[in-house]
């Protein structure tokens, strides 16, 4: 099995049919990994660093990625095939119907969003992923004591979501990871958080958990 497998059936070619569609069933995960192993998920994962290197570190975890850009996919597919890594698949999807439709209740350890698209102008603000949606679809996937972690560099970003949040999910505020003190260049969650931390911006964290 490729790490990158094409599971969103709604940006697959349909072929002709006959009769009325197959419903769209969730993800096994078990199956999926072939093994038992606690899921996690990464929702917009650009080039994939934060799956590459958590992938390598935790093989007793399995990730799951999941981005709209399918050239982003194709290249951290590249990249994790590369280092022969089988506990981490991707796919090409939005991650608020994907968590919808795809993904079981309570099955979910931790939702990571690392610095998501702010999409600054009002004509893109259906782009958003951070929505009282999303979030629904977060707290009913994720297990108990479950966690969703966000970064962000952007200020009113962090603001709105953690407003968010308490407006649409039962999800209880904690302490957020500490700042990690990267090792090597390739050390950090994201391309953008090594940018912006070389740079000395300020970035933001924030953990959110499922209650029992």
């Amino acid at each position: 099995r490729l790490p990158c497998e094409e599971l969103d059936p709604y940006l697959l070619p349909r072929p002709p049919l006959v009769g009325p569609p197959a419903p769209v069933q969730p993800l096994d995960w078990p199956a999926l990994f072939g093994n038992d192993h606690p899921v996690e998920i990464e929702v917009g994962f650009g080039k994939g660093l934060f799956l590459l290197t958590s992938g390598q570190a935790h093989p007793e975890v399995n990730y799951f990625g999941i981005e709209i850009v399918n050239k982003y996919v194709l290249f951290t597919a590249t990249r994790l095939a590369r280092h022969q890594l089988r506990n981490v698949i991707v796919t090409t999807a939005d991650a608020r119907v994907f968590l919808r439709d795809r993904v079981q209740p309570a099955s979910v350890r931790t939702v990571h969003v690392y610095f998501p698209d702010p999409w600054w102008k009002n004509r893109h603000q259906k782009r958003i992923v951070f929505t009282e949606a999303f979030v629904r679809e977060v707290e009913r996937v994720l297990q108990p004591r479950g966690r969703l972690l966000l970064v962000t560099d952007v200020a009113d970003y962090m603001v709105m979501a953690r407003e968010t949040v308490a407006s649409a999910s039962r999800l209880q505020e904690t302490e957020a990871p500490a700042e990690h003190q990267p090792q090597h260049s390739m050390d950090y969650l994201t391309n953008f958080e090594r940018k912006f931390r070389q740079e000395g911006r300020p970035i933001y964290r924030a953990a959110f958990e499922r209650s029992e």
